[in-house]
């Protein structure tokens, strides 16, 4: 399986790390961290060794410092930096953000805490105890149908990279146990520190999201610090919410976030404002009626 290089976008003095998702690509960030470009943002997506697809694994705490080494690389280059995290890249995300609380804001796209979702076996609960069996080094998770994508057409297309065992926009074929085991003491770390969070915070979440539930993101953001805090969900996407129907609604709704918090802040122009789907607004709107 051969791994992409990095993505950068050379832009403003503002720049965004962007963590793709577990044993992934830069490939799932790259129609977003072109239009975080095409706004005046630096867009960085590292291959981050231990954790991107095409490295050898390692510990979690080698994917917080990979992650870590890219957000101090920019720091040195850049006025303001922002991380952005997708699926499990979110939670990471959150562990960046944690030790670097100097970061401007953080954006969390289908923030993963726990593999809950309705698409998830059932014998998900017993992965950890089957990284300590002889599985540890012969089993591994293999992607199927949706793909993490409500748009049907784009999922006939993943569909076949996945037959072919290579990696797709929306990530690998597989998923090895010891990852999984990471990414869960990952998201155990998280879920600890998450009071600490005062940053600027957007929370970008698919309703139906078949991996992740919604409860991830109403967790963060009940227990996050952010005084600048802002949530989202979608009602026409699945998990890949870089990649699917309402791309461009997360697109702009992140650019227009982080103008927001730089405006707040005295920063930059304060341009852009935010997109608004009429699906989104119309499941909002029901939303806010079963509460009354």
């Amino acid at each position: 399986m051969n791994s992409p290089a990095a993505l950068h976008l050379e832009g403003g003095e503002h720049a965004i790390l962007m963590l793709h998702g577990l044993s992934s690509s830069p490939l799932e960030m790259r129609y977003l961290a072109r239009h975080l470009n095409g706004e005046g943002f630096t867009a960085h997506v590292p291959v981050l060794d231990g954790y991107s697809a095409g490295s050898t694994e390692r510990k979690m705490e080698d994917w917080i410092d990979a992650a870590l080494q890219a957000y101090d690389a920019l720091s040195a280059r850049y006025a303001r930096v922002s991380v952005c995290g997708l699926s499990i890249g979110a939670s990471l995300a959150l562990a960046v953000v944690k030790a670097r609380p100097s970061a401007h804001a953080v954006i969390l796209l289908s923030v993963t805490l726990a593999y809950d979702g309705w698409a998830i076996p059932w014998y998900q609960f017993l992965l950890d105890w089957a990284y300590y069996t002889p599985l540890r080094s012969r089993w591994r998770y293999r992607e199927s149908s949706p793909f993490g994508l409500r748009n049907e057409a784009l999922r006939s297309k993943i569909a076949r990279a996945m037959e072919r065992n290579t990696l797709s926009e929306v990530g690998p074929s597989t998923i090895s146990l010891p990852a999984l085991h990471q990414a869960s003491r990952l998201c155990a770390q998280v879920r600890l520190n998450l009071s600490d969070l005062s940053t600027d915070c957007l929370i970008i979440h698919a309703i139906d999201d078949e991996t992740s539930n919604p409860r991830n993101a109403r967790y963060v953001a009940s227990r996050v610090a952010s005084t600048f805090l802002r949530t989202i969900y979608l009602d026409d996407s699945y998990h890949m919410i870089t990649s699917d129907n309402e791309r461009e609604i997360v697109a702009g709704e992140t650019a227009a976030f982080l103008h927001e918090s730089e405006s707040a802040r005295g920063l930059g122009d304060g341009v852009g404002s935010p997109v608004v789907s009429k699906a989104l607004a119309r499941r909002l709107r029901q939303l806010a009626a079963l509460r009354n």
